[in-house]
């Protein structure tokens, strides 16, 4: 049996209207796309979804949703090694660091729906240890883009892996995600939880179980 969807509608079934216009070089591909305004684009997506984009309310949308959208993947610009830059300092300590609840925001790429939450992060230094803030900024490189849970956790680990060369690298992301609390299965409460280990924390069992028992320990005031 096909299980292809009807043309003309959505992801979930739900028939999306028609151009009322073809582009003005009457071409629908890429190419012609290329040439479109993103504003432009915006505005027929508003079309398509029933509503008026020159009404007031929205006059201003498309601008914005460009503006916004550029903001929740500026991730595509950045990269690992130049975020980290000079941070780097020889230090002879060898024991556990962990950067813990480090907010998160990003796009799943499936449904471009949000889904946030907290990374945390520990490494074992072997000679060279990490400004902590960038640490923190490692984690907007790759979660400002369109991303999947999995993949994020796996390349904020493989990046410390790479920049700092430390003994071992663990990385958990704990999120909820909007496309399962407000679409499909609308589950309130659930949460998704994966982790990434590299070297000692891959290796050894026990660092391994410390990382994961301290990251996920109830977080307490400082005061």
């Amino acid at each position: 049996m096909s299980r292809e969807k009807p043309m003309g509608s959505g992801s979930d079934g739900i028939a999306l209207r028609p151009s009322r216009e073809e582009p003005a070089n009457g071409r629908n591909g890429p190419e012609g796309l290329a040439e479109v305004p993103f504003p432009d684009l915006v505005a027929e997506m508003i079309r398509r979804l029933g509503d008026d984009p020159d009404r007031e309310g929205l006059l201003k949308t498309p601008e914005r949703v460009e503006k916004s959208l550029g903001f929740l993947t500026r991730g595509y610009g950045l990269s690992a090694e130049e975020t980290v830059g000079d941070a780097l300092f020889q230090e002879r300590h060898h024991n556990m660091v962990i950067v813990k609840d480090v907010e998160m925001y990003s796009l799943c790429e499936h449904h471009m729906l949000p889904f946030f939450g907290k990374v945390h992060i520990a490494y074992i230094p072997d000679g060279k240890i990490v400004g902590l803030s960038k640490v923190a900024r490692l984690v907007e490189v790759f979660s400002r883009r369109l991303q999947v849970q999995e993949r994020l956790t796996e390349e904020i680990a493989q990046s410390l892996w790479e920049v700092i060369q430390p003994q071992g690298v663990g990385v958990v992301i704990e999120a909820h995600h909007l496309c399962m609390m407000m679409r499909g299965v609308e589950k309130q409460n659930s949460s998704t939880i994966t982790s990434a280990m590299r070297g000692a924390f891959l290796e050894d069992a026990r660092t391994r179980d410390e990382f994961l028992r301290l990251s996920m320990a109830p977080h307490r005031p400082l005061s």
